[in-house]
């Protein structure tokens, strides 16, 4: 999810506000397994089936709640290499290295960053942005 850009033209210069309001990690993912999902199905199940070696329906198998097929190390592994995609590393660091990172408010912070979105379309509908 890209970031939210507001660029606002003056008559003499050029101003620019950028404003992130993307998640989390594991604010989008339940778990490690669902954020590698999210990539594998974002890239394409059968092509980066095809970069791990396995069949569609294996990865899809493998990828799904079953509790008896499972995604190795090994697999992610060569996902990350495959595709570059180092978003479950991201996830693993938010969720572990940086449990302290998220402010204590977070709840309250989401609310004002919702308040501030519908100020700047506000704003924008007035002309003033």
């Amino acid at each position: 999810m890209a970031s939210t850009v507001i660029t606002a033209l003056r008559a003499e210069k050029k101003d620019q506000l950028t404003l992130d309001f993307t998640p989390g990690l594991t604010d989008r993912h339940l778990s490690l397994r669902d954020c590698i999902a999210a990539g594998v199905y974002q890239r394409g199940l059968g092509r980066v089936a095809i970069d791990l070696n396995q069949a569609p329906g294996n990865l899809s198998v493998q990828l799904s709640e079953d509790p008896s097929r499972n995604f190795s190390v090994d697999s992610l592994e060569r996902y990350i290499e495959k595709t570059g995609d180092t978003t479950p590393v991201m996830y693993l660091v938010e969720k572990f290295l940086a449990p302290d990172a998220r402010p204590k408010n977070a709840k309250q912070v989401q609310v004002i960053k919702d308040q501030m979105i519908e100020m700047m379309r506000q704003l924008e509908s007035l002309g003033a942005a």
